[in-house]
């Protein structure tokens, strides 16, 4: 996929609420998404910082959820993907990512973390998972963040 239409796909996610209820709804269909797999990965959802869903299916280990912890810095860093933001650091020149400041401690620039963002407000917090293929743990975010707006839209 292209970065415009990652770009887009991201832009079309923004929720028009997110509360603690959401998070344990989103939480919990990812858990069922990912335990009916058989993958192992971590999940965490955050919103302005705070930690309200956090698990680890079989095979996931707390190295994931250190995984899950340098995304999501640079998601709020950067109020984009990690995954987005992975591809435009490889398209840029080399030392991108040090021009930023970033450090590989509490930063790192691979797919897996997700914004929530709320429309006319902007980005709140992160969706994070991490345990497959930086593709494919941006996919778990997005699909997962998309089954919630479809959510929320039929309950409004």
């Amino acid at each position: 996929m292209e970065l415009e239409a990652i770009d887009r796909e991201e832009q079309s996610l923004a929720l028009q609420r997110f509360d603690a209820e959401d998070a344990w709804w989103l939480g919990c269909h990812l858990r069922e998404r990912g335990a009916a797999a058989g993958v192992p990965i971590a999940i965490e959802i955050r919103r302005a910082g705070t930690r309200l869903f956090s698990a680890l299916l079989p095979g996931a280990t707390a190295d994931n959820l250190g995984w899950i912890d340098r995304k999501i810095a640079l998601v709020m860093r950067f109020e984009r993907s990690s995954y987005v933001t992975r591809l435009k650091f490889d398209a840029a020149p080399p030392g991108a990512f040090d021009r930023f400041g970033l450090d590989p401690r509490t930063h790192v620039a691979a797919g897996g973390a997700v914004p929530i963002r709320i429309a006319g407000t902007g980005v709140i917090g992160a969706v994070a998972i991490s345990g497959l293929t930086q593709e494919e743990d941006h996919l778990y975010a997005v699909e997962a963040l998309a089954a919630l707006k479809a959510h929320q839209e039929s309950r409004a």
